[in-house]
């Protein structure tokens, strides 16, 4: 042995051996990473079957495919008022089935461009869409975009019921997929043309060719396609026998759509805008025909697309509907082109809130658009009631003293209508004789956002814009809101449903539906509705609304006029009908002082003295309370009041609309 070589171990034979790595205790544990691919596999796996389980689930439930080819024909659609007289025969047209091919190249791409841009690309669910539309929700604070694809939609139409769930989501997005597997894209997009609603009636867009321009959908011009086209968004707002002009200004946005998509130029955008279809007229001059209008529009939501004829049995009052007409075209005719009133509106509701009249317009063979339910104008003086209201359940009572004198909120000093002011008076006489400076005042004392919600509870949905001016009705209504509004007044506070049809029956006798309960109940107390009643009262007496008292019955009403006279109002009621009147012109151009208590008081009076002639004469509720004595005035010192209420607004949103000056 050499030396130092002592302990040493002799070097291994054959091949230089690697060091070896010195190894970890083992812990009986399966290294970490292994572990995590093991639990990730686990979880997928778990998801997986949760996942296959829920949508088993939900496509257990799904609605038949069959008979997805086959094309629905038209169905016949009788219309009986209340007593079981026809009122009108329409049909729900399905129109010509149609293809692709049978189309002008321009009409799928409106459709594509506005409503699916992505449809050639997505497999029937459209993620990056989804995504889109749900940020420009969020970013607006409400819903201004969807996120279905076409192939959802026509999930929807097709196999689905019109309700909001996550149930029917779900069963949407899983039919859409099906639809895809199961078709092309260009005959998913036939079937969406051929099926989708256009409004009045018209299912598919050969029957939407026909109803608005009396032409085959293969005939359609570029911009009769773009019009066509915008309606999906909204059939009853954007329908052109609606407006012409609100139906050209969306299909503005269509072809901006198509040349954004690259489906036209500019120059080809610019000729068919300078084209100006031309609409089919309808074949009857009948007023009733608005009612019938509006009723067909509501159908398909009762009773979705039936496949049988229907009968549907309406709330209106074919004698009353003739008096209602009558009453409207006599006032017009020998009064209203003195004074340059070219339109008028009626709307009567039994206190249960069906509709037994209504009139859209002088001649519906001239005009379709219905200036009962689609016409938003400034109300005027109708609205305030219900600052009135407001005022009652917050303290006040009809013999509560006020002070009318001027009244400024960040230099707007609206003024009343006779430009005087009276000093003290009572809460009723304020409303009976319709003092701007009242009003207004109680308004900013109440607050603007309370006073809206009061007209919100009693039946107003349009939006309000709760500044001082809304207390002078700046904010537009329609005048079938308006009138449903005044329901709680007649009926001692209970609410209604505002509605035009009763029952829906196949022609072999089956119900499709029944209206069944009783209303909404107390919208407002029994007491502060008597206390309204007797003020309104005052106003048919001695007030604004006198020349509209029906003799021997108690009334109540209210007149509204608008600044430059530009519309005119008179909302009225007994205990079993309540009427509302609107007079103006659709250009919106001013008359010729006319007054709420002028023509439309003339209107209501004409149309209620016939239509009441046999109800039985009976008290407005809380109209036989005594009110007690006068308080003492609690506005005095109005300077300083009206410093304090100032303070109260400081945020530059709520800056009043220029506000109507009249009074009446």
């Amino acid at each position: 042995m050499s030396k130092g070589g002592e302990g040493k171990r002799p070097e291994p034979r054959g091949p230089a051996r690697r060091p070896r790595r010195k190894r970890k205790k083992a812990s009986g544990q399966p290294h970490w990473g292994w572990a995590a691919a093991y639990y990730a596999t686990l979880t997928c796996v778990w998801c997986g079957v949760i996942v296959a389980g829920v949508l088993a689930y939900f496509a257990a439930d799904l609605p038949s495919t069959e008979g997805l080819r086959r094309h629905e024909t038209s169905h016949a659609v009788t219309l009986l008022d209340a007593k079981g007289r026809m009122i009108a025969r329409r049909g729900i047209d399905g129109g010509m089935p149609v293809t692709l091919a049978d189309l002008p190249p321009y009409v799928p791409e409106a459709v594509i461009a506005t409503e699916d841009r992505r449809f050639y690309s997505h497999w029937g669910i459209d993620p990056w869409g989804l995504g889109r539309a749900l940020w420009v929700n969020w970013e607006a604070g409400h819903v201004v975009q969807g996120g279905s694809t076409i192939t959802q939609q026509l999930a929807k139409n097709l196999f689905l019921e019109p309700e909001r769930t996550i149930s029917r989501k779900v069963q949407e997005a899983l039919l859409a997929v099906y639809l895809e597997m199961s078709f092309s894209k260009d005959e998913i997009l036939a079937l969406y043309l051929n099926r989708v609603y256009f409004g009045a009636g018209a299912f598919g867009i050969d029957a939407a060719a026909r109803r608005y321009f009396n032409k085959p959908a293969s005939k359609l011009t570029m911009i009769e396609a773009a019009i066509l086209a915008g309606l999906l968004k909204a059939p009853t707002r954007y329908s052109p026998v609606h407006g012409i002009e609100l139906a050209q200004q969306r299909a503005t946005l269509v072809l901006d759509a198509m040349v954004d998509a690259g489906y036209i130029t500019s120059a080809q955008k610019d000729d068919a805008m300078r084209t100006r279809p031309k609409l089919a007229t309808g074949p009857t001059i009948q007023g009733n025909q608005y009612f019938a209008d509006w009723i067909m529009e509501r159908l398909p939501h009762y009773v979705g697309r039936p496949d049988v004829d229907l009968v549907v049995q309406t709330t209106l009052d074919l004698d009353m509907q003739r008096e209602a007409e009558t009453a409207v075209q006599d006032v017009l005719q020998t009064r209203g082109v003195a004074v340059d009133a070219g339109q008028g509106a009626l709307v009567a509701m039994s206190t249960d809130g069906a509709v037994r009249a209504m009139v859209g317009g002088r001649s519906y063979m001239r005009s379709e658009f219905n200036r009962a339910t689609l016409a938003r104008r400034q109300p005027g003086s109708a609205f305030k009631p219900f600052v009135y209201l407001t005022a009652i359940e917050n303290g006040r009572t009809p013999t509560s003293r006020v002070v009318d004198a001027p009244v400024t909120y960040r230099n707007w000093t609206p003024q009343n209508f006779d430009e005087k002011y009276e000093g003290e008076m009572s809460l009723t006489d304020a409303l009976a004789h319709s003092v701007n400076s009242v009003a207004v005042r109680l308004c900013l004392e109440l607050g603007p956002s309370n006073v809206a919600a009061t007209a919100h509870r009693l039946g107003i949905t349009s939006r309000l814009t709760a500044v001082p001016s809304l207390a002078l009705g700046t904010s537009e209504v329609t005048l079938f809101e308006l009138t449903k509004a005044y329901v709680p007044f007649a009926t001692g506070g209970r609410g209604a449903i505002a509605h035009g049809i009763d029952r829906v029956r196949a022609v072999n006798g089956d119900v499709l539906y029944a209206r069944r309960g009783s209303g909404l109940g107390n919208v407002v107390d029994a007491s502060a509705a008597g206390a309204m009643n007797r003020m309104l009262s005052e106003a048919m007496r001695t007030g604004t609304g006198k020349s509209a008292a029906l003799a021997g019955r108690p009334t109540g009403g209210k007149t509204g006029t608008t600044q430059d006279f530009r519309d005119a109002w008179f909302v009225g009621y007994t205990g079993q009908l309540v009427t509302g009147v609107w007079v103006g012109n659709d250009s919106a151009q001013p008359m010729k002082k006319v007054t709420g208590g002028t023509l439309p008081a003339a209107i209501w009076k004409n149309f209620m003295q016939a239509a009441t002639a046999n109800d039985p004469v009976v008290a407005l509720p809380g109209t036989d309370v005594v009110d007690a004595e006068p308080q003492v005035a609690t506005n005095e010192g109005t300077s300083a009041f009206d410093q304090l209420l100032s303070s109260l607004f400081e945020s530059k949103d709520d800056k009043p609309k220029p506000a109507p000056v009249r009074a009446n």
